[in-house]
């Protein structure tokens, strides 16, 4: 796995080597996964990262990988049961043991405009203190908090995804602190890797 830093008039604050740098609370990296099992694992990590009232942004095309990165965010936040893209009833919600506070796996694919989402009251979602993912999240941009972790998957061949990290706040830009280390650990020996369950 590799990782390339954004460059300096793209961003105020650099995912470095070792760390990310605090000039500010705009943070972004780009990383480049090579198998389903590398997703999964930044997943997982990210998972173990979360706090009550998190946002996670996802934006990419069908079969970039957004579900599976969220099958492993589900795992590091300790969610046992089965996670499906919640394509035809929007909302799949996951209790979260020993926490108050929800997991709800947002999919917005069928939600064609802003209005709709507007109607449909999605954004009470994430306006509490639950735990939010969303897929599709571009179709409700004007409606998301203004903190919030914004990730983009690209399709770059065969088991090939990059994803664009855009951290936007101090509470993002703390998340995408913690996942430095896995950038590295996940491009390290397979039997160094953290048992993740796999991509459905």
């Amino acid at each position: 796995m590799s990782v390339r830093v954004r460059a300096p008039s793209e961003y105020n604050c650099l995912l470095e080597e070792g760390g990310v740098s605090a000039l500010s609370e705009r943070v972004g990296a780009t990383v480049l996964s090579t198998s389903r099992h590398d997703t999964l694992v930044i997943g997982q990590r990210l998972g173990q990262l979360l706090q009550a009232g998190d946002v996670i942004c996802l934006q990419g095309e069908l079969g970039s990988g957004k579900t599976c990165l969220t099958q492993g965010i589900a795992a590091g936040l300790g969610v046992a049961r089965p996670v499906t893209s919640p394509t035809f009833i929007i909302v799949n919600e996951y209790a979260l043991a020993g926490k108050r506070h929800m997991l709800y796996h947002i999919d917005l694919y069928r939600v064609e405009s802003v209005a709709e989402a507007c109607a449909t009251g999605l954004e009470e979602y994430w306006s509490g203190d639950d735990v939010c993912v969303i897929e599709w999240a571009e179709r409700a941009r004007s409606l998301l908090p203004p903190e919030h972790l914004w990730i983009t998957l690209l399709y770059r061949g065969e088991g090939l995804r990059e994803l664009q990290f855009e951290a936007l706040g101090a509470r993002p830009a703390e998340m995408l602190r913690g996942l430095a280390g896995v950038f590295d650990e996940v491009g390290g020996r397979p039997e160094s890797r953290p048992e993740v369950p796999a991509c459905s």
